[in-house]
């Protein structure tokens, strides 16, 4: 089955494409169809298109509602979202930050890929192929001018200043950690299950506080990647609210999933 115009998709929160990719330049490594395989050399049917992705953030593509969790042998860990009369479905995910009958809206996290990232589409009972599907999302963004943000988890925010911070050492360590874990940490503060520490939210809270009373806000001009016009005078502040953000991520990680930061002593450990 192929799209055509009948099949448009309505969306009041708009569109987003599935990945944002780093690179600029988006991997089929397996189309759709009729393909061989790459190991077996034998003839099949892929129902899908597979991406080469290296555990990228996936976006919910339009308003819609998680349909389906689940693991397989074929797809591992997978997440079905269903866009009106479209249901979208994406495998080998490395983690799933959605929760089954949840609403989503154009740009909402999903989940994180593996390496790579399996994409079918269906439209009531009929396999259609996702490169339509993809193309259609992309002319609905242009034309309506609405693109769900990816909430991809970022630096604070963009300053011509250094920020250092306590955890500068653990850098590609804690970036692993985040891809792996970030959206569980931030799906289980939304539902409740996991709750900031007293500690932490009233020292934000100061150094927000103290921070307005010494005007680092909007000090220059405000963009996307700095909404608070903070300039590089701030950048102690960015580096003490990052210390915190961070430590609180590894308590999590310690309370919920008993992982530590490579070299640390017991007694930090306990700490």
């Amino acid at each position: 089955m192929k799209y055509n115009s009948e099949m448009n998709l309505c969306s009041e929160s708009g569109y987003c494409m599935p990945f944002e990719d780093r690179d600029d330049n988006v991997e089929l490594i397996l189309p759709y169809g009729e393909q061989i395989h790459p190991h077996t050399g034998e003839a099949f049917f892929h129902h899908g298109v597979d991406f080469r992705t290296r555990h990228y953030i996936l976006s919910a593509l339009a308003d819609g509602k998680v349909s389906g969790i689940g693991s397989d042998d074929r797809h591992g860990l997978y997440v079905n979202v269903q866009y009106g009369h479209y249901v979208v479905k994406y495998g080998h995910l490395s983690s799933c930050s959605a929760s089954f009958g949840q609403s989503v809206t154009a740009g909402a996290m999903v989940g994180v890929s593996s390496e790579l990232l399996h994409m079918e589409v269906h439209y009531g009972e009929e396999e259609i192929h996702p490169i339509d599907f993809i193309t259609m999302l992309y002319s609905n963004m242009k034309t309506c001018g609405r693109t769900g943000a990816t909430p991809f988890p970022a630096e604070l925010v963009t300053l011509d200043a250094e920020i250092s911070t306590d955890y500068d050492a653990y850098r590609e360590e804690l970036e692993q950690l985040m891809i792996q874990y970030y959206p569980a940490y931030m799906e289980e503060i939304r539902r409740g299950s996991y709750v900031v520490g007293k500690h932490t939210e009233q020292s934000l809270r100061n150094i927000f506080a103290v921070s307005a009373l010494k005007d680092y806000f909007f000090e220059v001009l405000p963009s996307l990647s700095n909404p608070l016009g903070v300039s590089s005078k701030a950048a102690p502040v960015a580096a003490k609210v990052q210390n915190l953000l961070m430590a609180d991520f590894l308590n999590y990680m310690a309370l919920k999933h008993q992982v530590f930061l490579s070299g640390l002593s017991d007694d930090e450990k306990k700490k």
